[in-house]
């Protein structure tokens, strides 16, 4: 299958679940579900560069997010899941880490927005007697933020971009399951989800996502020569 297909793959299915499969049977929506993540997997070990240890850990990322898509019918169980892939993907994050002040600072309102939404979701599962998910909620809200703050310090524009969505699709999810509906939701939710991982797992293609400083440095050697 040539490379530059299943992009469009990935599309074609994404849309074929997201607004053409019926919810029942349940066993064939979560089928189509974990399609456009086998092909999303697919294509990052295409495309990855090396087998290096940054490749490794965001592929098994993406497995176990996969496995978060099948079994999120068990919240917790998915929920946990989902937990261990962004382990993996801000360890992946890590090993290409370029420190600066600036991407350092975004700790700031990515540590604020997730206090913010935290404390709102341990509101309403209070007032509603869930108070079993509360740890694991706020666990899982913490690891999400770190992921996405290690995205920005890889410097990757397309791991900052799939990471930021990755945390607005959970947002959604996490709003319209515990506080108040959202019109919309689902077709929300799948939609930010779907273009995350695919943007996550892009990062895995150098020539695409390479970092700020690299592309500045090129600049000012092109224009000095």
């Amino acid at each position: 299958m040539k490379v530059k297909v299943i992009p469009y793959l990935v599309l074609f299915m994404a849309i074929l679940y997201i607004f053409f499969i019926p919810a029942e049977p349940q066993g064939v929506k979560i089928f189509f579900k974990i399609i456009p993540m086998l092909l999303i997997i697919y294509f990052a070990f295409v495309i990855k560069q090396t087998d290096n240890k940054q490749s490794i850990l965001l592929l098994i990322g993406l497995f176990f997010c996969m496995l978060g898509d099948g079994l999120l019918i068990w919240f917790v169980v998915g929920l946990t899941a989902f937990l261990i892939g962004h382990l993996f993907y801000t360890a992946s994050f890590l090993t290409s880490r370029h420190f600066s002040w600036l991407r350092a600072s975004m700790a700031l309102p990515i540590g604020l927005y997730s206090y913010i939404i935290a404390g709102e979701l341990v509101k309403a599962l209070q007032s509603s007697g869930q108070t079993s998910l509360i740890i694991p909620i706020i666990a899982y809200v913490c690891v999400i933020s770190i992921m996405f703050w290690t995205a920005i310090m890889s410097g990757k524009i397309a791991a900052m971009f799939g990471s930021g969505l990755f945390v607005i699709s959970d947002s959604i999810l996490a709003w319209n399951k515990f506080v108040a509906s959202l019109p919309f939701a689902g077709e929300l939710i799948m939609i930010t989800y779907y273009n995350a991982q695919f943007l996550i797992a892009y990062s895995l293609k150098k020539s695409e996502s390479t970092d700020y400083e690299t592309n500045k440095n090129e600049q000012i050697s092109s224009s000095i020569s």
